[in-house]
């Protein structure tokens, strides 16, 4: 098996490396990767992103939100989470087979004095906390397997992060299951960093599968970075993709009144609009609404749409960034 290491924490990089490695590089090799990503939350494939995340947070903690490829839940990423990955081929191997990719995980805590075990359909837990999620993508006889090992994690920051507003959101979407988490390193026999249990784990699991450590080519890299850009940085990807629901979300604003937005979005753009609510103002809201259909909920669109209309004529005494914040957070 052929061990790579990411050299970056940036979560747009890795989940394009990930792609790299499944999608281009030599078919005939199986593959192990670890790597960490900075603060994320990343999606399933099939998620409804708003429906995930709790957008003020994210957006007031700068952490990044990124699809990936397989379905699943949303799990959150920092520098206190391992991720692993193995990339090999589908042959003996069961449909969405969690097991055959858990268990050497499972073993080698066992070897650092962890008691952990395969619980539910793709979580590892210990004493029934989850402390790994995983998910699976498969595509012309090879699987792509990753998971999430919480070892030193901000387990506060995973609840806040993850923890959906109380807007009312109907989607087609698959939400995540929230379980209650827990870090490795509380159970650990010796307490050791994260950097340190990182090469344990990779000791661990190079004495069970012999590996051959790969560093990337500067050819590598660059491919890399260009499916990156092609997909993982995009708003299209991360957002646009979700797919169509409906919104209901309800503000009272100090000298305004209460407003009330109802809206459909498809592809990560607005497709039906109205308001109601107890505020005064004599703007036309149909002409607000001509404003807004087609357009892309994201501040910069938003914020474009909106250019030429004085939001306080359909609003008394609301201003621009206020209605905008109301319909992005």
């Amino acid at each position: 098996m052929i061990y790579i290491k990411s050299p970056s924490t940036d979560p747009h990089f890795n989940l394009a490396l990930e792609q790299y490695v499944f999608d281009e590089m030599d078919r005939s090799q199986e593959y192990f990767m670890l790597w960490q990503n900075d603060n994320a939350i990343i999606i399933g494939k099939h998620q409804n992103t708003v429906r995930e995340i709790n957008s003020s947070y994210v957006k007031e903690h700068d952490i990044s939100v990124v699809r990936r490829l397989s379905g699943g839940g949303a799990v959150y990423h920092d520098l206190g989470n391992l991720n692993f990955t193995f990339i090999v081929s589908e042959n003996g191997l069961e449909q969405f087979d969690f097991g055959s990719f858990c268990r050497p995980i499972v073993k080698a805590l066992g070897h650092f004095g962890v008691k952990a075990e395969i619980n539910g359909r793709n979580d590892m837990t210990i004493d029934g906390k989850k402390f790994s999620g995983n998910s699976q993508y498969a595509k012309q006889g090879r699987v792509m397997h990753h998971g999430t090992i919480l070892y030193d994690s901000n387990l506060e920051t995973v609840s806040h992060a993850l923890q959906v507003s109380a807007d009312k959101i109907v989607s087609k979407g698959v939400q995540s299951v929230r379980s209650r988490v827990t870090n490795v390193r509380n159970y650990m026999e010796k307490d050791v960093p994260i950097g340190e249990f990182w090469e344990m784990l990779l000791q661990d699991m190079s004495a069970e599968t012999p590996m051959e450590f790969y560093t990337l080519t500067e050819a590598d890299l660059e491919r890399v970075r260009q499916i990156q850009k092609e997909r993982y940085d995009t708003w299209e990807w991360n957002y646009g993709n979700s797919p169509a629901y409906a919104i209901v979300k309800e503000r009272r604003f100090d000298g305004c009144g209460k407003l009330e937005v109802h809206m459909n979005v498809e592809k990560g753009m607005i497709t039906a609009f109205d308001v109601f609510g107890d505020y005064f103002g004599n703007g036309d809201k149909d002409q607000l609404r001509q404003h807004l259909l087609g357009v892309k909920l994201t501040e910069e669109a938003l914020k474009e749409a909106l250019q030429s209309l004085n939001i306080s004529d359909y609003f008394c005494h609301l201003e621009k960034e206020q209605f905008l914040d109301l319909l992005l957070y």
